[in-house]
């Protein structure tokens, strides 16, 4: 039997990555892999929060990857997005050994600084941190290298910060690379703007592969 669970821009780089307000060389090979420090079980999994900002003016930038994530995974698996409260909500079904998960699809509306504030509704609803994957745009990775870990620091990310300062580090990141400006004082612009011609092409391949791992 599937269980249910739907519930009754700012900028958000900073300290190394300096980001407190709202090219490059193609990569010819891309990485996507889960990192070894502990197995990735689909299985164990409930919710997926994609960051970004809401908006029409951010949905191409840097920032909003997480966002273009699982919209695809909603599209892919027939969900349809709801508004509750600070969120969008979209139930799937995907296919997960002999049976059907379900997963509940979450996109925050309050803005990146403050994208922790969805997680005491989920905790009322007993879905632990280790149940929970976020997917964020990474500046410490290469554009379009993929990786999947349990855990870790926010990198500077205000998004992790505050999801981080609610239910602790002990939850799943699918890091989406988007790489790094020239100058640190350009991190800010880099994030809050489209993607490059040339990468806007490869996206939807990255996307892709990025749910692979989400679903592997």
């Amino acid at each position: 039997m599937k269980q249910s669970f739907l519930l009754n821009a700012s900028a958000s780089y900073s300290g190394s990555g300096s980001l407190t307000t709202h090219s490059r060389t193609r990569i010819k090979k891309k990485s996507a892999h889960a990192d070894d420090s502990q197995p990735y079980a689909l299985a164990l999994i409930k919710v997926i929060i994609g960051l970004g900002n809401p908006g029409r003016k951010y949905s191409g930038t840097r920032h909003n990857i997480g966002f273009r994530v699982v919209d695809e995974l909603s599209d892919r698996y027939a969900g349809t997005w709801r508004e509750q409260g600070e969120m969008m909500l979209s139930q799937i079904s995907v296919p997960s050994q002999d049976s059907l998960l379900s997963l509940l699809l979450i996109k925050p509306l309050t803005f990146m600084n403050n994208v922790g504030r969805v997680i005491p509704v989920l905790s009322k609803k007993g879905i632990k941190p280790e149940q929970i994957v976020v997917v964020h745009d990474e500046l410490e990775k290469k554009f379009g290298a993929l990786s999947m870990r349990l855990g870790g620091s926010a990198r500077g990310h205000n998004g992790l910060r505050s999801l981080i300062s609610v239910m602790g580090k002990d939850f799943w990141r699918l890091r989406f690379g988007i790489g790094r400006p020239e100058e640190k004082d350009m991190v800010g612009d880099y994030v809050l703007a489209p993607f490059l011609e040339q990468e806007r092409q490869e996206i939807p391949l990255l996307i892709g592969q990025a749910i692979d791992l989400l679903l592997r």
